[in-house]
């Protein structure tokens, strides 16, 4: 077994400059708003782990159930020789696709991205450990910048899996799914796991648990800004709300002031008002119709696209070929 490597893009104080920025944008706008990266801190991403094992949250275990059953087709369409993961995370879904790929023995490369060092350096090593015939090579960086990064050479399939693309807005959706396009070589593959549109009496529970376990996890955005912006938010004066959006057809989660209050920033000499009811928007999470995202990959120049979804139509599996 060779050792993973690691290759550094983004540094911690990038990631706090990046912090400082979306903050004084983000509450200075009207409405006020963050992205939903600044979630995922130590405790975010352990509150996170636990939303995934709630009965109401029904995408990760979909999303297992899909690669389980569709790994294997999904090998023989794309025969990556490098896989390429976007936002890694624990790389845990995607052992089923590593197990299938190196039983076929095309792959020869692993990469997961991750904003995280810490998190992705344990990832690669025990990635490395129980698959060592594939090379493991980590890349640290944001997903949406650091796809210039990503190595070359070796036919490529990028995976963007766990719903994680309707983070994004649809102008920053086309331009993503376009700078992924601009980054693969023709026939290379893109494989995506997307939440699809379905009854609201579902979705809505899946952001808002009855246990509270999503409601501690929003409100943990707010414990970031105090530990590392020196903010004087008080968790208990904020309430966690999850709507879905039938226009834009996504959820949103909101964090609703329950008195009106002034919040200080010490780091960055900020004064933040909020009204009574007043809502900071902290995340979307888009879902899709199969027909709208054949359509988004068209536009971004993918064709071939294959779908596979679970019989009660509530998440997909799209793999898509760089024309």
């Amino acid at each position: 077994m060779s050792a993973p490597t690691l290759e550094i893009h983004i540094a911690p104080e990038q990631l706090t400059a990046a912090l400082r920025e979306d903050v004084a944008t983000g509450l200075t706008s009207s409405p006020k708003r963050l992205p939903p990266k600044w979630f995922y801190d130590a405790r975010g991403s352990e509150l996170f782990e636990r939303i995934t094992q709630l009965p109401e949250y029904y995408p990760t275990r979909t999303e297992r159930s899909l690669l389980e059953e569709h790994a294997r087709e999904i090998a023989v369409i794309a025969e990556p020789q490098v896989l390429v993961e976007l936002g890694s995370g624990s790389s845990e879904k995607t052992r089923l696709l590593l197990e299938e790929l190196g039983a076929r023995g095309t792959l020869e490369r692993y990469v997961p991205q991750d904003v995280s060092e810490s998190a992705l350096r344990d990832a690669t090593n025990r990635i490395a450990r129980e698959f060592p015939e594939i090379e493991v090579h980590g890349v640290v960086g944001d997903f949406t910048e650091s796809l210039h990064h990503l190595p070359s050479g070796g036919r490529r399939m990028i995976a963007f899996l766990g719903g994680t693309l309707g983070n994004l807005v649809p102008d920053e959706r086309r331009e993503f799914l376009a700078s992924i396009a601009d980054v693969l070589d023709p026939g290379e593959h893109l494989l995506l796991g997307v939440a699809l549109v379905t009854d609201p009496a579902v979705l809505v529970p899946a952001y808002d648990d009855a246990e509270g376990v999503t409601a501690q996890f929003n409100l943990n955005v707010l414990s970031v800004l105090n530990k590392q912006l020196g903010a004087d938010f008080d968790l208990d004066r904020f309430r966690h709300v999850a709507l879905w959006d039938p226009i834009n057809e996504w959820i949103e989660m909101r964090l609703e002031a329950t008195t009106e209050m002034s919040v200080r920033i010490a780091d960055l000499g900020m004064v933040v008002p909020f009204g009574k009811g007043e809502q900071l928007r902290t995340e979307i999470s888009a879902k899709f119709r199969q027909s709208g995202i054949r359509a988004e990959l068209a536009a971004a120049g993918f064709d071939g696209v294959q779908t596979w979804s679970d019989p009660d139509e509530r998440f997909a599996l799209v793999c898509a070929c760089r024309s």
